[in-house]
């Protein structure tokens, strides 16, 4: 039997989903841009999935924009609102950001943008001096925080930044990168006011290939791509609309399963890294704790000093546990983790991380095994490699 603790990385197709993708593509014979009969059938199943989607994320139907995934998403959102707020803008962003939030940050900064690049703590939290710094600045024109770390799973201080901002005489726009919160932590979009946000349906039981963005009515953005008026201009070409429908019920499930799943994850997580350091003592939990108001339900990153993380997650996979070293999306690299470096840690110890994220059918006897499994993998590469594993 094999375990899967990847669920940062990409979660199973949902039952709900999977049927109504299977129902979608049954139906569907028609363009939704087409004025024919089957193009507005496809129409008619396109709003129905906005329709959910938005009712899920509490927000309005005119403001959910649907995406290729949440690096599309992040990527509009970012490189949308800077260049439409003009050459003078700048946006502020934190060290551990995903990749395809630094990645849009870093191509405006070449194209003359100011950047704030604002560090963070053995924790994983932003320096606040550093960050009023930034909101304080007037070419400050957007700031992207993501709401949870994929990595090290720490929830970022959005209501922080939010009194920090409500302090400022301008509006200065927030961007949050919400792909690994949404079913486990509470967004609030309208409560805190927050201006975008990027979503991933994959990551809570949705198809690849299909994620949200969320605008705020009155957010100016400049489209990516052009060519077609699909997504009131920001996202031209045919929708896939069989994927976005069974993307649409996979967040409807999510959002409603969302207090019962990180209650349950919480608890699971808590009593996985007990077993852990019991077991295997010399191991350091990288984040804030276990009991932190901020750390995300269900994500352990462990630090097995002096083993090589990648080399140890093909052990563990060898052995039949699942997991990774950083981010999935970076996971072929030979460089230390950014966002593992962001929090002080060495190029050594950076590469030595091992991610363990917990979904939604993961059991408490999958963890037990895990611990099993970590254990004699851990021991074994004490024993085979010259550079000895410290447990």
């Amino acid at each position: 039997m094999r375990i899967y603790l990847d669920h940062n990385a990409t979660t199973r197709l949902r039952p709900e989903a999977r049927q109504a993708l299977l129902e979608s593509l049954e139906a569907l014979g028609g363009n939704p841009s087409s004025l024919h009969a089957s193009g507005r059938a496809a129409r008619q199943m396109l709003d129905e999935a906005r329709e959910r989607t938005a009712a899920a994320l509490k927000v309005h139907e005119d403001e959910v924009v649907f995406t290729s995934g949440g690096t599309e998403s992040n990527n509009l959102a970012i490189l949308g609102s800077v260049r439409a707020a003009g050459a003078g803008a700048g946006l502020a962003t934190t060290a551990i950001e995903h990749s395809s939030v630094l990645g849009p940050a870093r191509q405006l900064e070449r194209e003359g943008h100011a950047l704030w690049i604002v560090g963070v703590d053995r924790l994983a939290r932003p320096d606040p001096d550093a960050l009023g710094a930034a909101l304080s600045d007037p070419r400050c024109a957007l700031v992207s925080m993501m709401a949870a770390n994929n990595e090290v799973g720490v929830c970022l201080p959005l209501d922080e930044l939010l009194r920090a901002r409500e302090r400022l005489a301008r509006r200065v726009l927030l961007h949050v990168d919400a792909v690994q919160a949404l079913g486990r932590v509470e967004l609030g979009l309208r409560a805190r006011s927050i201006d975008l946000a990027s979503f991933s349906a994959h990551k809570v039981g949705g198809p690849v290939g299909v994620g949200v963005l969320f605008r705020r009515k009155g957010v100016a953005l400049e489209p990516l791509m052009f060519g077609g008026e699909q997504e009131n201009g920001l996202r031209p070409g045919t929708e896939n609309v069989a994927a976005i429908a069974a993307a649409s019920v996979a967040i409807e499930c999510a959002a409603r399963e969302q207090t019962e799943f990180a209650a349950r994850a919480s608890r699971l997580a808590r009593d996985f890294w007990g077993e852990l350091r019991l077991h295997l003592p010399h191991l350091e939990l990288l984040g804030p704790p276990l009991d932190d108001a901020l750390r995300l339900p269900g994500t352990l990153n462990v630090l097995a000093r002096g083993a090589d993380g990648k080399v140890l997650v093909m052990r563990l996979d060898l052995e039949g546990l699942e997991c990774s070293a950083g981010s999935a999306c970076a996971s072929g690299s030979i460089e230390p983790s950014h966002v593992l470096r962001a929090l002080g840690l060495s190029d050594d110890d950076a590469r030595a991380g091992v991610r363990l994220s917990i979904g939604r059918a993961t059991t408490w006897r999958e963890l037990q095994q895990s611990v099993d499994i970590l254990g004699r993998t851990l021991g074994r590469a004490d024993a085979n490699s010259g550079d000895a594993v410290s447990l």
